[in-house]
């Protein structure tokens, strides 16, 4: 009786912190929106009360407190959010949230950490970006997930004259080719494949991104090694990076013993590892498609999200990021504490002060630092 009790509490005390929170910022949203000559729609208002209560019950049942979250950083991930129209209560996800901690002192200076939000597009986002924004696509249609025991002829070719391809399902083996049939404007159809073979470089690009704070024991800080040590640690991830494109094969890269501290849980486990790679196979795919956003606030959110974008634009800032995990578990060891304004302040804000702008980095967003090419 007691635990229903104190059950009843802690959700009466989300939904009041929800409710604060979806009071302060909606207004926000919608003003920075407009200001943008941008349309605030009613699904636009969904997605954000949705990001809203991921992001708020994310961080409610870390243990964590919601006013520690820096607001300039939560109002640009629901600013991406309306602007992607992106849906985190779909089934499967469109997209999701998480924590980190960021070091957000300048070169030189002592730590100063504070608590961010990040925010990535899952393979069902893609799908529904390249449906709402893909360049003369009518409709993306649901993709063929080909296993090794099924017939498969692929699209033949003759001149503008397209064969479709041909596919009998046996239902065996693993996956091995994801295809999405895409119809465009003009009536025609378009059958874009992916193979499993080419989930190797997402998997290459994912450990040498696990591998940006890795000293290898040379040193214990990277920020503190010294020219020499630097050296060394770059020579030690090429001889890492080596190994893989000598592997070649993405079951090959899993399974070697030597890669395993740098592959998180999503790739090696069992449970999981399947459905990520049949995920970058399908993400191979619709990063691929032209899209038109019509709105070029909406184009630089998208170019800001997609990782693959962002490393070639901001490769120098990433290398210089400061990042680690935020882990409820164990205690964060905090420099400097930082101030955040508060939830008041945040609210107080929407009344007094124009809406917060986003401000640019100056350390590559934490959505970045685990997954390269997903």
């Amino acid at each position: 009786m007691a635990e229903n009790k104190n059950t009843q509490v802690a959700n009466k005390e989300y939904n009041t912190g929800l409710n604060t929170y979806l009071k302060a910022y909606v207004p926000m949203i919608q003003k920075q929106i407009a200001d943008d000559g941008e349309t605030f729609d009613d699904y636009s208002r969904y997605c954000v009360v949705a990001a809203m209560g991921e992001i708020i019950s994310m961080v409610h049942n870390s243990g964590a407190d919601p006013s520690t979250i820096n607001p300039n950083n939560l109002n640009d991930i629901l600013l991406s959010v309306a602007r992607l129209k992106l849906n985190a209560n779909a089934v499967p996800r469109e997209c999701y949230f998480q924590i980190r901690n960021v070091n957000v002192a300048g070169k030189g200076q002592p730590a100063k950490w504070e608590k961010q939000v990040e925010f990535n597009i899952e393979g069902d986002g893609y799908d529904a970006l390249t449906a709402r924004y893909g360049r003369n696509v009518k409709k993306v249609y649901p993709y063929w997930a080909v296993r090794e025991g099924d017939t498969f002829v692929p699209p033949k070719h003759r001149g503008l004259e397209v064969t479709p391809p041909e596919w009998e399902e046996s239902g065996e083996g693993k996956v091995v080719k994801v295809v999405y049939p895409i119809e465009y404007t003009d009536g025609h159809i378009e059958y874009h494949v992916a193979e499993r073979a080419d989930v190797a470089k997402n998997l290459a690009a994912h450990i040498n991104n696990n591998m940006q704070n890795e000293t290898f024991g040379i040193c214990a800080d990277r920020y503190k090694a010294t020219d020499k040590q630097k050296q060394e640690i770059a020579a030690k991830k090429r001889e890492i990076m080596d190994k893989i494109r000598e592997l070649g094969d993405v079951e090959a890269i899993l399974s070697c013993e030597e890669l395993k501290p740098y592959i998180s849980p999503s790739w090696s486990e069992y449970q999981s590892q399947e459905s990520m790679i049949i995920r970058k196979m399908r993400n191979n795919i619709m990063k691929k498609i032209p899209k038109d956003f019509g709105s070029a606030a909406v184009a630089h959110t998208y170019n800001m999200i997609d990782d693959g974008v962002y490393r070639e634009v901001h490769e120098e800032i990433e290398a210089n990021a400061n990042k680690e995990e935020f882990v409820v578990e164990e205690p964060v060891q905090i420099e400097e504490k930082p101030e955040p304004k508060t939830v008041a302040d945040v609210t107080a804000g929407v009344k007094e002060k124009e809406p917060v702008k986003a401000e640019k980095k100056q350390d590559v967003p934490a959505f970045m630092q685990m997954e390269n090419m997903e």
